[in-house]
């Protein structure tokens, strides 16, 4: 793990596109502003947990069922006339 240390309005860049700011430090609270492109995902980590436990539920869901989920590309057959 990297530890850093940042003061207020100090930055972090993860890679040319995500930055992570210090807006403000308050007791024991931290804020932090994130800039990142629309198409990256954020989650507070309990937030990603869930989601990913919910997802897993979903995937064993699916396989107990016996379900197939690959969908095979196929050309679209041709149009009765």
């Amino acid at each position: 793990m990297l530890v850093l240390t940042r003061r207020i309005n100090q930055s972090i860049v993860v890679s040319d596109n995500i930055v992570i700011t210090i807006l403000d430090i308050h007791r024991d609270q931290v804020r932090v502003g994130i800039t990142a492109p629309r198409d990256v995902e954020i989650h507070r980590e309990e937030v990603y947990l869930a989601v990913k436990a919910a997802n897993e539920k979903a995937a064993m869901e699916v396989a107990t069922l016996g379900i197939d989920l690959n969908i095979a590309q196929t050309a679209p057959e041709d149009a009765e006339e």
